[in-house]
């Protein structure tokens, strides 16, 4: 075992003290950095998923070039839709495309709960590889998508503002959905088992979609989910749950015994507290689009965001992934205005 040089992370979602805010970014490892461009011009998407040494390269590129205190493992949600049986594709310009989604009962017979070391062992030797290549610089994130996040992708066959058919699909055939969200979570413990056995410091659960559910369903649909996986990992890795949007339910998730909430620029940080309460890290919660103002303004906006989580348990981020046309130094100003603040 490696000793770790800087463990700001996992102190932080320890509720340690720390001698200052520990920050990375959602999706910090691609699409804004020209490293990563010229390898996507070689290979396809999933070829750079599934490759370890690419994987762990794009991975590790942020730490380098960015100076993030932790690395999170190249890779996306819609690899454990994959590994269940469904055709997953990366259309250019686009976003994901399933072919052929869930409508009825009878669909959920083309899909099986994996073996996911045999499904998905590009993802564990992506983690090691990379474990090993950083040696201890920093912490390594794995993640995966929260279960009612992938139904939404499953059922609708590609990506959508509102998701309108999978709330259809849960409203009308609830039976079918609650089976098909035990599935995804079934396999989606076995895969951040995998991951944290891999070399995962810490696992994030990302509900991007979480946020278009009123507070019932967002239990019903979500959370309950949510709150099995975050049982099953407890005692093997940390945990952060990001709900996008969903904050009205806060306090349920910080119930769950995660370790760390992340939260959007959309609650003010005072008021996350105040649901989540003292014994959760908070995480965020800077809006994506603000690495675009001119560097002054930005290092500015970014202490403003620190004064407002002082005297709790933070990790700065930002409230959404990074967006591809953020210009490199604006992403190490970012991260640079944190580890100077006071």
């Amino acid at each position: 075992m490696t000793t770790l040089r800087n463990d700001l992370l996992l102190r932080t979602l320890r509720g340690e003290q720390t001698e200052r805010t520990p920050v990375w970014m959602m999706r910090q490892a691609g699409r804004y950095l020209p490293d990563y461009m010229k390898l996507k011009e070689k290979y396809s998407f999933f070829e750079r998923c599934q490759k370890p040494e690419l994987a762990a390269e794009i991975t590790i590129q942020p730490v380098e070039q960015v100076g993030v205190d932790a690395a999170i493992i190249f890779s996306d949600i819609l690899v454990v839709p994959q590994a269940m049986g469904m055709e997953v594709q990366m259309v250019e310009g686009k976003g994901p495309l399933l072919p052929d989604p869930i409508k009825h009962i009878r669909d959920l017979d083309k899909l099986r709960i994996p073996d996911v070391h045999e499904t998905l062992g590009y993802v564990f030797d992506a983690l090691s590889l990379t474990k090993k290549t950083l040696d201890g610089r920093v912490p390594l994130i794995g993640f995966a998508g929260a279960p009612w996040t992938l139904l939404c992708y499953m059922v609708q066959g590609k990506g959508s503002k509102t998701f309108d058919e999978a709330k259809a699909f849960c409203y009308t055939q609830p039976e079918t959905a609650h089976k098909l969200l035990q599935m995804i979570t079934d396999t989606t413990i076995a895969y951040l088992k995998g991951q944290a056995a891999a070399g995962a410091d810490v696992v994030q659960i990302f509900d991007s979609w979480g946020g278009l559910l009123g507070p019932e369903d967002f239990e019903v649909l979500s959370l309950q989910y949510i709150r099995q996986i975050v049982a099953a990992l407890k005692d093997e890795v940390l945990t952060i749950i990001f709900a996008k949007g969903a904050w009205s339910s806060l306090d349920s998730m910080a119930a769950t015994g995660a370790h760390g909430l992340g939260i959007d620029w959309c609650i003010r940080p005072g008021m996350a507290r105040q649901l989540a309460g003292s014994d959760v890290t908070l995480q965020g919660n800077f809006d994506p689009a603000k690495l675009l103002s001119p560097i002054p303004v930005l290092k500015k906006e970014v202490r403003t965001m620190l004064d407002a989580f002082k005297g709790g348990r933070h990790i700065a981020n930002l409230g959404h992934g990074i967006l591809p046309n953020v210009p490199v130094d604006h992403a190490r100003a970012f991260v640079e205005t944190v580890k100077e603040y006071k």
